[in-house]
């Protein structure tokens, strides 16, 4: 459940490339992961990663 809308978030997964640059460079695994939703699911917000889901909050037509 999202504490900003009180939705539920969207579980989806991304490579194992992704998720392996996660322990020895964490800010290159977030812009990742921003970059590849921005791409797949624009409007998506990334939540947070917890192996192997990234969750999404849908901020399609919402000022937030």
């Amino acid at each position: 459940m999202d504490e900003i809308t009180g939705k539920p978030l969207l579980r989806s997964m991304i490579g194992e490339h992704i998720w392996r640059i996660k322990e020895s460079d964490p800010v290159a695994f977030k812009r990742e992961v921003r970059e590849y939703f921005v791409r797949g699911y624009p409007g998506w917000t990334v939540v947070r990663a917890k192996y192997p889901y990234i969750f999404l909050r849908d901020d399609r037509g919402q000022n937030l």
